[in-house]
């Protein structure tokens, strides 16, 4: 069987455009997401297009019982996962700590850090059990550096940068690679969400410049995943020209 890559929140975006990528190159793919109607929209493209298997799994990440009940009850032959992509992730409001909403604070952590951790636990057994593998983080530049009204969402970016560090060290003897990738402006969903369906505000985010595109992302991951068998890539940052860190741009007005 070809070889099997997971990409969770694979129903826009970064997820989206590593489903393509990965499809065009012939792995099998299982696709996740919340969004069914997307899922199956992917799928039926993705199979009529690259002539490769597809599986796709509707469930929340941030749910484990979901989580569980989704992922071990795939056909065997498709629990041996080459590639793990770990992309599911959001951001909900930006204001600061003192106005945060509790329900939103709750929503980042179970998506960006326990949702990563549920998928990640069971497709790391079935790694080690091939002694083989290689799991791919989605971060971000609010992994790195705290900007004003970031709170929550940087604290979780920052729990993923320490899970990457954690997961190499504890999956080291397995010769599972780990690697972090942490994207700046990248002009998707992520900041329509944030603020929470305010489409013009969104749109502000990504204007004066030229942002990230979801493809961007994608041939690095792949990259990534195509280094030599000794050759583990641990982290990349990655930014648009006219952004210099996670406050500093170069816009045209």
């Amino acid at each position: 069987m070809p070889k099997i890559v997971l990409i969770t929140g694979a129903t826009s975006g970064i997820g989206e455009a590593c489903a393509h990528i990965f499809a065009k190159n012939n792995y099998h793919i299982i696709i996740t997401g919340r969004r069914n109607e997307r899922l199956i929209a992917l799928k039926t493209f993705l199979e009529a297009n690259y002539k490769v298997q597809v599986m796709a799994l509707n469930f929340d990440i941030s749910d484990n019982q979901q989580v569980n009940d989704t992922l071990l009850s795939i056909p065997p032959q498709w629990k041996k996962i080459d590639i793990l992509i770990n992309n599911a992730g959001l951001s909900l409001g930006l204001m600061p700590i003192q106005e945060g909403i509790t329900q939103h604070w709750d929503t980042m952590i179970d998506t960006n850090v326990k949702g990563l951790l549920y998928v990640s636990k069971i497709v790391s057994n079935w790694m080690i059990a091939h002694k083989t593998g290689h799991i791919v983080n989605l971060g971000s530049i609010a992994g790195k550096e705290i900007y004003a009204n970031g709170n929550v969402y940087c604290a979780t970016k920052y729990a993923v940068e320490a899970l990457n560090k954690a997961m190499r060290i504890d999956l080291l003897p397995y010769r599972i690679k780990v690697t972090g990738i942490h994207p700046g402006a990248v002009e998707t969903e992520f900041s329509e969400i944030r603020f929470l369906g305010d489409k013009e505000k969104a749109k502000k985010v990504y204007t004066g410049y030229d942002a990230l595109k979801p493809e961007d992302i994608a041939e690095t991951i792949w990259f990534t995943c195509n280094t030599p068998v000794h050759v583990n890539i641990n982290d990349i940052v990655i930014m648009p020209l006219a952004q210099a860190s996670a406050t500093y741009w170069h816009k045209i007005s």
